[in-house]
């Protein structure tokens, strides 16, 4: 019996089919996002809104097979700065240049520092509440944050801001990572029991140009690895045993373009090897993410393979995608392996560039490949 027909199906997230998060906004909550910042409906009236829309895209993920389930990130306008922007000590502000991505900037607004870091009543702490009661009990609700590092890194990226509060970088780590603690306990209070944080500091980490960038600044980028690892270890410690916390990785996914571009070769025996999640979302859906020789580095983890591009509508070569699955348990047990898109389908409000149904009918491609694989 060859190695890939040893896979079986999973009970438990991540599942064999799963997603990153994100969907595409329906076009009644654009309308009525655009008509609350226009004074023309209440915060009420727009949450009404979005309750709805998050029922059927809930509805469509169960109708898809999926066993696990998120809110879609129907609430936010960012897949990142819009937690950032919940904690206590960070506001919302415009910033001089947005992020730049292959050939696109994106809107300019980030997170900077106005006082200490708290995580007190973070208000996707009911949002969870009502994915919960929306999704029931046959399903796993699940819950997606930026990670520790990413927060990090934002605040790197206004440094002027951040040392006018914290002048100490052990101090704000040691901040950033109670204030995770406390937010990741009131998830818990709350009924998660999969938190997945997104994190495309290691995504740049993997870019040679980025690597290169950073040492004519003088910069050590292992040791800048080192730290994120640090501070998302530090964030998810002495969690509960019975929460699963996965981490996604990826180069950008903005209005289908990316961001950086590199195998995880450079990063791998830290991430894998290091970060103590109990999973990990990889990008593997072009060749800007190398091969899978860098899964040598996984500990018993499972590895959720983005094999499928969530940039494009077009549906990728069946055979191909099995004959990598085949050449990645090489590496990992397939029984270790899962799959989804590379990505969410709109890390950000715009979008990526595919139709609503062509999002679903690749989640109905992934399920069809994967119960050929793991009966």
């Amino acid at each position: 019996m060859s190695t890939i027909q040893k896979g079986k199906q999973r009970t438990e997230v991540p599942f064999r089919v799963d997603i990153v998060g994100s969907f595409l906004r329906p076009e009644t909550i654009k309308r009525a996002r655009v008509q609350y910042q226009n004074n023309e409906i209440s915060a009420d009236e727009l949450r009404k809104v979005e309750d709805t829309e998050i029922a059927r895209v809930v509805k469509k993920q169960k109708a898809v097979g999926l066993k696990g389930v998120t809110d879609g990130e129907f609430r936010r306008s960012w897949w990142h700065l819009d937690f950032m922007w919940g904690l206590e000590g960070v506001t919302k502000k415009v910033s001089p240049v947005g992020y730049l991505f292959n050939g696109v900037e994106t809107r300019a607004e980030t997170a900077e520092l106005s006082g200490k870091i708290r995580g007190t009543n973070h208000p996707m702490i009911a949002d969870y509440r009502q994915l919960v009661s929306i999704a029931g009990n046959d399903v796993v609700a699940r819950q997606t944050i930026p990670s520790p590092a990413q927060f990090l890194a934002e605040l790197q990226r206004n440094q002027k801001t951040t040392v006018a509060v914290y002048d100490n970088q052990y101090e704000l780590v040691a901040d950033i990572a109670a204030a995770y603690r406390e937010v990741i306990g009131d998830f818990y209070e709350a009924g998660c029991r999969n938190l997945q944080l997104d994190d495309c500091t290691w995504g740049m980490l993997c870019d040679k140009g980025y690597w290169e960038a950073r040492q004519k600044e003088g910069v050590d980028v292992n040791e800048i690895a080192k730290l994120y690892a640090f501070v998302n270890n530090e964030a998810i410690k002495d969690h509960p045993a019975d929460m699963v916390i996965t981490m996604h990785v990826c180069r950008g996914n903005y209005a289908s373009t990316w961001a950086a571009s590199g195998g995880y070769e450079p990063i791998a025996e830290v991430l894998f090897g290091t970060v103590d999640v109990d999973g990990f979302y990889l990008e593997f859906d072009t060749d800007r993410a190398g091969d899978f020789a860098p899964l040598r580095f996984i500990k018993d983890q499972q590895v959720v393979l983005g094999l499928f591009s969530s940039k494009s509508g077009e549906l990728e070569n069946k055979e191909e995608i099995i004959g990598r699955i085949k050449e990645a348990s090489q590496y990992v047990d397939i029984n270790q392996l899962c799959l989804s898109p590379q990505c969410g389908f709109a890390s950000t409000e715009e979008g990526n560039h595919l139709t609503d149904q062509q999002q679903w009918d690749k989640l109905q491609f992934i399920k069809e490949i994967a119960d050929e694989i793991w009966q």
